[in-house]
Protein backbone atom coordinates (compact mmCIF):
# COMPACT_ATOMS: atom_id res chain seq x y z
CA UNK A 1 0.00 0.00 0.00
CA UNK A 2 1.79 3.27 -0.71
CA UNK A 3 1.67 6.11 1.42
CA UNK A 4 -0.87 8.05 -1.25
CA UNK A 5 -3.41 5.45 -0.36
CA UNK A 6 -3.70 6.59 3.47
CA UNK A 7 -5.75 9.72 4.24
CA UNK A 8 -3.38 12.81 4.25
CA UNK A 9 -4.78 14.25 7.60
CA UNK A 10 -4.03 10.92 9.34
CA UNK A 11 -0.42 9.90 7.96
CA UNK A 12 0.47 13.99 9.08
CA UNK A 13 -1.09 13.06 12.41
CA UNK A 14 1.10 10.47 12.93
CA UNK A 15 4.19 10.94 11.18
CA UNK A 16 4.46 14.72 12.93
CA UNK A 17 7.31 16.86 12.01
CA UNK A 18 10.29 16.43 9.76
CA UNK A 19 12.47 14.18 11.20
CA UNK A 20 9.35 12.02 12.37
CA UNK A 21 8.78 12.30 8.38
CA UNK A 22 12.45 11.15 7.78
CA UNK A 23 12.17 7.94 9.94
CA UNK A 24 8.34 7.17 8.44
CA UNK A 25 10.27 7.64 4.47
CA UNK A 26 12.88 5.01 6.59
CA UNK A 27 10.54 2.51 7.73
CA UNK A 28 8.81 2.70 4.05
CA UNK A 29 11.80 1.87 2.36
CA UNK A 30 12.59 -0.84 4.72
CA UNK A 31 8.86 -2.63 4.01
CA UNK A 32 9.11 -2.09 0.75
CA UNK A 33 12.61 -4.57 1.05
CA UNK A 34 10.76 -7.28 2.57
CA UNK A 35 10.08 -10.86 0.61
CA UNK A 36 7.12 -12.08 -0.13
CA UNK A 37 4.72 -12.90 2.00
CA UNK A 38 6.32 -10.87 4.62
CA UNK A 39 5.99 -7.70 2.46
CA UNK A 40 2.27 -8.56 2.33
CA UNK A 41 1.83 -8.96 5.96
CA UNK A 42 3.73 -5.69 7.36
CA UNK A 43 1.26 -3.79 4.56
CA UNK A 44 -1.70 -5.30 6.18
CA UNK A 45 -0.80 -4.78 9.32
CA UNK A 46 0.26 -0.97 8.46
CA UNK A 47 -3.44 -0.27 7.06
CA UNK A 48 -5.09 -1.83 9.96
CA UNK A 49 -2.71 -0.05 12.54
CA UNK A 50 -3.14 3.71 10.78
CA UNK A 51 -7.01 3.17 10.64
CA UNK A 52 -7.26 1.33 14.22
CA UNK A 53 -5.04 3.78 16.46
CA UNK A 54 -2.66 5.51 14.37
CA UNK A 55 0.31 4.20 16.27
CA UNK A 56 3.78 6.35 16.57
CA UNK A 57 6.50 5.83 14.14
CA UNK A 58 8.19 4.13 16.79
CA UNK A 59 5.91 1.19 16.42
CA UNK A 60 6.07 0.99 12.54
CA UNK A 61 10.26 0.84 13.78
CA UNK A 62 9.83 -2.38 16.23
CA UNK A 63 7.38 -3.76 13.89
CA UNK A 64 9.89 -3.60 10.24
CA UNK A 65 12.63 -4.80 12.93
CA UNK A 66 10.57 -7.90 14.01
CA UNK A 67 9.48 -8.60 10.03
CA UNK A 68 13.18 -7.92 8.70
CA UNK A 69 14.59 -10.24 11.41
CA UNK A 70 11.87 -13.45 10.67
CA UNK A 71 12.10 -12.93 7.04
CA UNK A 72 15.84 -13.76 7.97
CA UNK A 73 15.16 -16.53 9.75
CA UNK A 74 12.27 -17.65 7.26
CA UNK A 75 10.26 -17.82 10.37
CA UNK A 76 6.31 -18.39 9.29
CA UNK A 77 3.78 -16.29 9.09
CA UNK A 78 1.52 -17.64 11.46
CA UNK A 79 4.62 -18.44 14.20
CA UNK A 80 5.42 -14.68 14.11
CA UNK A 81 1.29 -13.56 14.45
CA UNK A 82 -0.44 -16.83 16.26
CA UNK A 83 -4.06 -17.72 14.53
CA UNK A 84 -5.37 -14.44 15.09
CA UNK A 85 -3.72 -11.70 13.57
CA UNK A 86 -5.54 -8.88 14.98
CA UNK A 87 -5.10 -10.35 18.86
CA UNK A 88 -1.69 -10.14 17.44
CA UNK A 89 -1.54 -6.43 16.54
CA UNK A 90 -3.74 -4.79 19.02
CA UNK A 91 -1.30 -6.75 21.59
CA UNK A 92 1.69 -5.52 19.98
CA UNK A 93 0.32 -1.64 19.64
CA UNK A 94 -0.42 -1.84 23.48
CA UNK A 95 2.84 -1.04 24.10
CA UNK A 96 2.33 1.99 22.36
CA UNK A 97 -0.48 3.54 23.31
CA UNK A 98 1.27 6.69 25.09
CA UNK A 99 3.15 7.62 22.32
CA UNK A 100 0.12 7.27 20.19
CA UNK A 101 -1.97 10.52 18.53
CA UNK A 102 -5.38 8.25 19.23
CA UNK A 103 -4.24 8.73 23.29
CA UNK A 104 -4.05 12.50 23.02
CA UNK A 105 -7.53 12.65 20.97
CA UNK A 106 -9.05 10.90 23.46
CA UNK A 107 -8.17 12.89 26.37
CA UNK A 108 -8.83 16.08 24.70
CA UNK A 109 -12.42 14.50 23.80
CA UNK A 110 -13.01 13.38 27.86
CA UNK A 111 -12.21 17.45 28.55
CA UNK A 112 -14.41 19.05 26.07
CA UNK A 113 -17.41 16.41 27.20
CA UNK A 114 -16.67 17.44 30.57
CA UNK A 115 -16.34 21.07 29.93
CA UNK A 116 -19.66 20.40 28.31
CA UNK A 117 -20.75 18.99 31.31
CA UNK A 118 -19.64 22.55 33.52
CA UNK A 119 -16.84 20.26 35.04
CA UNK A 120 -13.53 21.84 35.71
CA UNK A 121 -10.65 20.42 33.73
CA UNK A 122 -8.15 23.11 33.83
CA UNK A 123 -7.31 25.84 30.71
CA UNK A 124 -5.47 23.18 28.20
CA UNK A 125 -7.59 20.78 25.53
Amino acid sequence: MSDSKLPGKLLSTVVGDLGEKRRWRQYRSRAKQLPEPYDTAIEAFQRYLMYASGGSVAMFEDLIDLFEQSAADRTPIREIVGDDPVEFIDTFARNYQDESWIKRERERLNKAIARAAGEDVGKEG
